[in-house]
């Protein structure tokens, strides 16, 4: 009798010991990227009108970048890239952006710039119940001839 308890005992340390380690698992993700982008930016977006400087930290060339939103419509009041010496660039944006859609390709330059931040004010529609989206920002590395 004893062993038997002992065994069901066992038996259910191992089970919840199972299930606490796969629980704790990192949830990973893979993220398809078409050949020559990069993903050089990604932030959540809030439900209020938000602000968002988002870093590039990559010292590499980029001609070209665009924008996709994940999991929510995206409505954006603003958008600038910086680049390193403080200059601006304030290109032409739709006022939303579907949720997992590209944006159109924003030309930066056909020899490439390297960038700082890019800089946006935007919310995210829906409600807080059914989470944030995520926007991600992709630069097309210059290749040179």
């Amino acid at each position: 009798m004893i062993k038997t308890t002992h065994k069901i005992v066992f038996g259910a340390l191992i089970g919840f010991s199972l299930a606490c380690v796969s629980s704790c698992a990192p949830a990973t993700r893979t993220l398809a990227v078409e050949e020559g982008w990069e993903l050089i930016g990604e932030e959540k977006a809030n439900f209020v009108k938000d602000r968002d400087e988002i870093m590039v930290n990559s010292t590499s060339l980029f001609t070209d970048i665009r924008i996709k939103v994940e999991n929510k419509k995206l409505i954006v009041h603003n958008f600038k890239v910086v680049y390193p010496n403080g200059d601006k660039m304030q290109p032409a944006m739709p006022s939303s952006l579907s949720p997992n859609q590209y944006s159109s390709v924003i030309h930066l330059s056909p020899t490439g710039r390297q960038l700082r931040s890019v800089e946006f004010k935007y919310r995210s529609t829906g409600n807080i119940l059914k989470g944030r989206g995520r926007v991600l920002i992709f630069g097309k590395r210059y290749t040179g001839y």
